[in-house]
């Protein structure tokens, strides 16, 4: 009795190769045939002679790519793994190709003291370029465990030199111009160019809207700083404030949610796009 379960996952784990196998040959069979035959407007079949092998191979390598992860949803296979680790790869060797060596190392580095039209333009690019290198290269040092320690001065200064750059300009975006969209409609509102019939169509689009979603964004952003204000018991006033702060919170999770399933809705489309158009060459 004890061999019946090892007996029964032999047979499902034989039974999903089996349907592997299958997949693979249909697979196949498709992509040749819709990438090699294809129909007229006459409704004839013939051999796409001309056509260039290295994309309808790559095509069908994609496709393929695209449904093995699509596997995922039946459930975590070595597929899957296989065509995940191949993703993160190439992602990455794509990522160093272009922002290591053609954005960073070739323009600033190799074109410009290997290709230096005089020795002094050479030596003036060497010297306004030797910290860099040397910084960088105490970065590859973190690959040693005996001279690693050497990369924390890299670190440090890209760390130091990041945040003085990136603080002064999230303040300016997230603060500044945030406080500047809340307050213009309230000066537009007392312009003088804002004197026009109250209540119009025209003080309804170009005034009232404005005031009426700035009056919004103001409650919402003291509500939802007030919910956060732990030293106050949230009770009475307090409460009803700080369960509109909640109700805030809620509308925008709920709303960076839905961008976040369109967004990947848009993805899921764009391969099914490719998919029909590109490897089934399914006119649409």
């Amino acid at each position: 009795m004890s061999d019946a379960p090892a007996k029964s996952r032999n047979l499902k784990s034989s039974i999903e190769m089996g349907v592997v196998a299958l997949l693979v040959v249909v697979f196949m069979v498709v992509s040749l045939f819709a990438q090699f035959i294809v129909q007229d407007a006459g409704r004839h079949f013939h051999f796409t002679w001309g056509a260039d092998p290295r994309k309808s191979i790559g095509i069908i390598i994609a496709a393929g790519l695209t449904l093995v992860m699509y596997s995922f949803l039946y459930r975590d296979n070595a597929f899957f793994k296989v065509a995940e680790n191949l993703y993160v790869g190439v992602a990455l060797g794509y990522t160093m190709i272009m922002a290591c060596w053609r954005q960073a190392l070739r323009p600033d580095v190799y074109e410009t003291l290997f290709y230096a039209p005089t020795a002094a333009a050479f030596w003036n690019a060497a010297l306004h370029r030797a910290m860099p290198i040397l910084l960088g290269i105490l970065l590859i040092t973190r690959l040693s465990r005996k001279y690693g320690w050497l990369s924390r001065y890299s670190y440090a200064i890209m760390v130091g030199w990041g945040a003085g750059v990136t603080i002064p300009l999230t303040v300016n975006s997230f603060l500044f111009q945030q406080l500047y969209a809340s307050v213009a409609p309230f000066q537009d509102a007392v312009a003088p160019h804002a004197a026009m019939t109250a209540f119009s169509g025209a003080w309804f689009m170009n005034i009232g809207l404005p005031v009426l979603g700035a009056v919004v964004v103001m409650v919402g952003t003291v509500a939802v700083l007030f919910y956060f204000f732990f030293s106050i018991e949230h009770k009475g006033a307090g409460g009803a404030v700080s369960w509109l702060g909640i109700l805030f919170l809620m509308v925008a999770f709920g709303a960076s949610f839905g961008y976040t399933v369109m967004g990947r809705i848009s993805l899921l489309i764009g391969r099914i796009n490719f998919l029909l158009n590109d490897w089934l060459r399914i006119s649409t």
